[in-house]
């Protein structure tokens, strides 16, 4: 396959530039004309005339899919063809790595691939969940409704998101301005009240030494506190990426108090709103409980539902394996419980997930309620702690002359 490159004019009258690849120039131009540009210009490129292209788009949000899918079902209903749809979505992206697969999928359909089939093949961009929803869509004549359905499930997924990230922001950026401030003093002001009381021979405390020794020991071995801070950083990182670091940081998470309620409420409401859309949309129990395992952040939540898997797949109801983990709260299982003897799980689910989402809203405020004060205390503790190794050395002085 090779790289062309191509002038066109838009359809608002604007020229542009930009490459494809493609096997021959014919598809480049039947590709770009069904896009509604008017071709002036087509080349092959070689390795130096090739357009270097670095793509900044990051994977796409929940709230970037939300609006995909919304569009998508919106358009779609007013009686225009997926291939248009595709095309007008693309150039309404603004995200860029979205746009590529987005074009991507609508080269295949044009080809006759089914939209499942194609979106399926950019699993960094449209996840599981969706292309099951879609093919689910597909088989029953109902996409525009299985997209509408995926819609208000990435609008749920997005908004829960934004509540945890909003609980996490306020004690981050106070723990790195108290850390900045912190070293500040250290490096900065500290030392010049010390230069002072040094050349006033005054005897200083032993609170005053240590924090003078912790100084000292920054402004000498900064170019190696540094660098070991990025690496202990990296290899946490990199370790949390791994089987046994994802086991070990999911267990804290389930063993801290402080975040335990909104671990397993988040959980809780993800994996019911999530099993919820597949059951409704048609997509059978057992694929569906595969697909929403792999959603599941937490490894802890991720390997009961696989085990639950295995028990739904011998004939096991799902409110048993999900009991027997120990990880979900008893409203859990007895809901779902409830849905299976009445025939109506999808709807015990969907209540279900309505419950905890705002279980976790409450959860997120709680948590930063009870955050507020404990950052606070801590701050003045470590700002108590050098105030005190300043005041120290200047309430022995006043003592002594007061002595003479």
């Amino acid at each position: 396959m090779a790289a062309w490159g191509y002038v066109a004019i838009d359809k608002g009258g604007k020229e542009i530039k930009g490459s494809k690849d493609a096997d021959n120039k014919e598809l480049v131009l039947r590709d770009l004309k069904n896009q509604g540009l008017i071709v002036l210009e087509i080349t092959e490129q070689n390795m130096l005339t090739k357009d270097i292209s670095i793509d900044f788009g990051g994977k796409p949000t929940p709230r970037d899919m939300a609006v995909f899918c919304r569009q998508f079902a919106s358009i779609t209903r007013a009686g225009v063809t997926i291939i248009e749809t595709l095309n007008m979505l693309a150039d309404s992206t603004e995200n860029k790595k979205m746009q590529k697969a987005i074009y991507a999928v609508r080269a295949d359909v044009e080809k006759g691939e089914s939209f499942a089939d194609s979106m399926a093949q950019h699993p960094g961009v449209f996840p599981e969940l969706l292309v099951q929803m879609a093919r689910a869509g597909e088989a029953s004549g109902s996409l525009d409704t299985a997209m509408e359905r995926m819609a208000i499930q990435f609008e749920k997924s997005a908004k829960t998101q934004a509540m945890v990230k909003k609980a996490m922001i306020y004690p981050i950026v106070v723990a790195c301005v108290a850390v900045a401030v912190v070293i500040v003093m250290l490096v900065f002001v500290i030392p010049r009240y010390m230069d002072m009381f040094e050349q006033l021979d005054a005897e200083l405390p032993g609170i005053t030494l240590a924090v003078i020794a912790l100084s000292n020991f920054i402004k000498n071995n900064w170019f190696i506190i540094i660098p070991v801070v990025v690496a202990i950083v990296f290899v946490l990182k990199t370790y949390a990426k791994t089987s046994s670091g994802k086991h070990l940081f999911g267990k804290l998470q389930l063993k801290i108090p402080a975040i335990k309620n909104l671990v397993v409420k988040s959980a809780c409401a993800q994996m019911a709103r999530t099993l919820s859309t597949l059951l409704t949309a048609g997509v059978p129990l057992i694929e569906a409980v595969d697909i929403v395992a792999d959603t599941m952040t937490n490894i802890w939540f991720k390997e009961s539902l696989k085990e639950a898997l295995e028990q739904i797949m011998i004939g096991v109801p799902l409110s048993q394996p999900l009991q027997t983990s120990g990880l979900y709260p008893p409203m859990v299982y007895h809901m779902v419980r409830i849905g299976e003897e009445a025939g109506s799980t999808e709807e015990m689910l969907n209540k279900l997930a309505d419950y905890y989402e705002e279980e976790v809203e409450m959860a997120v405020q709680s948590l930063m309620a009870a955050m507020e004060p404990m950052i606070i205390i801590v701050l003045a503790g470590v700002v108590g702690i050098l105030i005190a190794a300043v005041m120290a050395p200047m309430v022995n002085m006043y003592a002594a002359l007061d002595n003479l």
